[in-house]
């Protein structure tokens, strides 16, 4: 039934497409000869039930009749007299087309044998029951599955279920161990991430994700930015006739709930599409350090404990047209709103260096914050009559709002007022043209133009005892205006020679950054070309065995909050602040990978190699400033983000996907990797070498009453550097779920955390101090009920001939 009702719309597509401007009456007439055939499973000769059968005339230059098989396969249809093109589709399948059929008489086409796409298997607009992986020249594509232990979750939960990909207690989105990562969604910065990207992840549903493309060897037609890579997350859209959806239900413990819903409707050359999602979460965090400053011997301890609520609203809403056959136009609009209370209690207890108590104070840090975005965004495609011959044009314009107050008390009065307000705009301005050279060979062009704006707004207001009031502090107050401007040409060709593929690329970005603080009178401005080659090659050993190689040269630059030189206020020994003399860091990377499918096992590995200059690392040290607190002056220790060094990375990936049966399959990834920092800061030196791994494995068993169960394990290797020496984390993450109602709806209960483990630890070692800490930021354990109930949308059923369900394809 699900390929049935695929199948149909299919069908009816083509029947409305070819009837939708007839030429005139002759054209559903004068059908006197009839043409029958057989579709078959090439692999299990199973026949092909409402299989896709049309017939494209070359008198008419359109399709002018099509028919869907029997159960057994067979089909019967009548047509004209004259020249066609026949094509034979099923969902999943290898397209087959018979070029050039002259019809003239009742003729039987035979017995025509389809055989499976696994590179497709991502592509329908069905829910995939397994996570598959494409392999290409330039990247990995993961066809997000049935994944259990994200029903209900959102893109966070998905990302860190990724091979390759990790996301931290606080958040961070890492590939490959490295933060460095520039994350995209459908190919564009976008508003669903905005400002915060690690709350926006986590607003954005799991349901709503298609794909999630893994570029860790980026090709010139993407973006230089990322010195680790590129994530580029895939939203999902239909591409059926009429209607279909979902919708999600879920709640949790700690408090959560959350409702959700995708929507497609297309009618004719005009498609309708909506994503909406709102969640409501609570969580606490904890935190606490302990520091003994070497120059007194005094030791402090410092314990904040938190209490978020967020909610919000997210929408993704879009129109597609279908102006002809060959050209569509595509507008969306982004709109999401979302509130954050965080209440924070901050206790600081003071020792002698005999560790005789001292004195305490309490701090509360009761904040409040709101986001409002809203991104339009406009695309135009045209296809030409070569296969793969197009011109695509984007325009995208984000306004983003990010407000915070708070009122801070300490020790029970009321002492400080802070309020940030961001505001932020973005343009994008792309156009791309692909253009095949003959039938294995292309060529691209393309330009790209990013223009940010961002204006912050930092006011600090400190009570004055002698007058009652709140006065604002000049000395802290200020206001950091930033922008970034990048203009991008690139250019590749690729080709595939028998079993050779390559791509070769070149990449020119101009940059120039302004800072501007109309409080201090500072005004910077910077203006940088860099060109970024990009080379990618591929061996295919066998049909399912190949190797590749790509080199690419990246670029990190600044953020705005990593420029920004405001100091933060949620400790007063420990401080934040950005450095506005901050410059982009550049790195080569190399990778070579092998891919190799056998039997029931999907084996993926590669060995890679990072050499990247003026690395921007975080540094930690007194700044000579110091608090009074209970009548002692504690030492202020800063930490902000300077270029000091150069690192190499080197590092092993291993992926393994292995399905012993229809009802298990395990999934496993390793990453071990090297880091070697050399640099001077100060007249201190930060060389460190660090080897750390991390691990993941995945477990899917079906137990009886048709019942999935599944485990997934993550072990994070301990690491270091020059002054922080990090602990290794390790989690389980335990779900099951249950189909109901013939596939069309599924519930599910899952847990996260479920041994309370994934907790920070570490140290920070510095010439004046010495600081453990113990950080938990996600708030432990979480449970969580989801029920999903699918509207035209069922999931994909298991086949047992997949091989891993992987596939091999060149993108040039």
């Amino acid at each position: 039934m699900i390929k049935t009702f695929i199948s149909l719309f299919v069908f009816f597509s083509f029947i409305i497409h070819a009837h939708a401007s007839p030429k005139n009456k002759h054209d559903f007439l004068d059908k006197n000869i009839t043409i029958t055939g057989k579709v078959i499973d090439k692999d299990t000769k199973d026949p092909l039930e409402y299989a896709t059968v049309a017939f494209f005339s070359k008198k008419e230059n359109k399709i002018v009749d099509g028919g869907i098989t029997d159960a057994n396969g067979n089909f019967s249809i009548k047509v004209a007299e004259g020249l066609y093109d026949v094509t034979i589709e099923y969902i999943s399948y290898k397209k087959i087309t018979l070029s050039n059929k002259k019809l003239v008489s009742d003729q039987n086409l035979g017995t025509i044998a389809l055989e499976i796409d696994f590179a497709s298997l991502g592509e329908v607009e069905i829910i995939a029951e397994r996570t598959t992986v494409e392999i290409k020249l330039d990247k990995k594509i993961y066809n997000v599955g049935k994944d259990l232990t994200v029903s209900g979750g959102n893109v966070s939960d998905v990302l860190d279920n990724i091979p390759s990909v990790s996301v931290g207690v606080e958040g961070n989105v890492a590939l490959r161990g490295n933060e460095n990562v520039t994350i995209l969604i459908n190919g564009k910065p976008s508003g669903l991430v905005g400002l915060n990207s690690t709350e926006a992840l986590r607003q954005l549903p799991a349901d709503a994700i298609e794909k999630v493309e893994v570029i860790t060897s980026p090709s010139a037609r993407y973006q230089s930015e990322g010195t680790a890579g590129i994530l580029n997350i895939i939203l999902r859209r239909s591409k059926l006739q009429g209607f279909n959806g979902a919708i999600t239900a879920n709640a949790g413990y700690p408090k959560s709930a959350g409702l959700s819903g995708n929507i497609n409707y297309r009618t004719g050359d005009v498609n309708f599409f909506n994503t909406t999602s709102y969640n409501y979460r609570e969580s606490i965090g904890h935190a606490y350090t302990n520091t003994r400053y070497k120059t007194t011997g005094n030791y402090l301890d410092e314990k904040s404990d938190t209490d978020n609520q967020s909610k919000g609203i997210t929408s993704n809403i879009g129109l597609e047209w279908y102006i002809n056959d060959s050209a569509s136009l595509t507008t969306s609009l982004v709109y999401r709103d979302s509130d954050n209370e965080s209440n924070s209690t901050n206790k600081i207890v003071q020792y002698d260096e005999n560790l005789n108590f001292t004195g305490q104070s309490i701090r509360l840090d009761p904040e409040f914050g709101g986001n409002k975005t809203i991104q339009y965004a406009t695309n135009f495609t045209k296809n030409f009559k070569t296969s793969g011959h197009k011109f695509t044009f984007d325009f995208q314009y984000e306004d983003n709002k990010d407000n915070e107050e708070s009122l801070i008390v300490n020790n029970g009065i009321e002492t400080d007022k802070v309020e940030t307000l961001d505001n932020q705009q973005n343009i994008l301005l792309q156009s791309d043209y692909v253009l095949p050279i003959g039938e294995n060979s292309q060529f691209e062009l393309g330009y790209r133009g990013d223009f940010s704006t961002k204006s912050t707004d930092y006011t600090v207001e400190l009570f004055n005892t002698t007058t009652n009031n709140f006065e604002i502090d000049n000395n802290l107050s200020n206001t950091f205006n930033f922008k970034v401007y990048v203009n991008a040409f690139y250019t590749q060709f690729g080709s595939k020679i028998n079993k050779f593929s390559y791509l070769l690329g070149l990449r020119m970005e101009n940059t120039q950054t302004t800072i501007d603080q109309p409080t201090s009178g500072d005004f910077k401005k910077k203006n940088i070309t860099g060109l970024f080659p990009t080379i990618n090659f591929s061996y295919e050993l066998s049909e399912r065995e190949s190797l590749t190689l790509g080199y690419s040269r990246r670029l990190q630059r600044p953020r705005g909050f990593h420029l920004n030189p405001f100091p933060s206020r949620t400790s007063l020994t420990n401080i934040f602040q950005g450095n506005p003399d901050l410059d982009p860091s550049y790195s080569g990377l190399y990778d070579l990978g092998y891919l190799n499918r056998f039997n029931k096992v999907t084996l993926s590995t590669s060995i890679y190699f990072q050499h990247e200059k003026d690395d921007s690392n975080w540094v930690s040290f007194e700044t000579g400033d110091t608090v009074q607190i209970n009548g002692q002056d504690i030492p202020v220790v800063q930490r902000t983000p300077v270029n000091m060094a150069t690192e190499d990375r080197y590092g092993y990936e291993f992926n393994v996907n292995y399905t012993p049966t229809r009802k298990w399959r395990i999934n496993t990834d390793f990453n071990l990797f090297k880091n070697i920092t050399r640099g001077d800061f100060n007249g201190v030196n930060y060389d460190a070498e660090n080897l750390s791994w991390n691990i993941r494995l995945s477990n899917k068993y079906t137990l009886p009453a048709n019942i999935d169960w599944q485990t997934n394990m993550d072990y994070r290797g301990p690491s270091k550097d020059a002054q922080n020496t990090r602990e290794g984390i390790f989690s389980i993450n335990l779900a099951f779920s249950k189909d109901l109602f013939k596939e069309k709806a599924s519930i599910a209960f899952n847990i996260s955390d479920l041994l309370n483990s994934r907790r920070f630890k570490g140290e920070i070692d510095t010439p004046t101090f010495f600081s453990t800490r113990d950080m938990q930021f996600r708030g432990g354990q979480n449970f969580n009920l989801s029920f999903t109930y699918r509207f035209n949308q069922k999931k994909k059923p298991e086949r047992q001939n997949n091989g891993g369900g992987s596939g091999f394809d060149m993108e040039g």
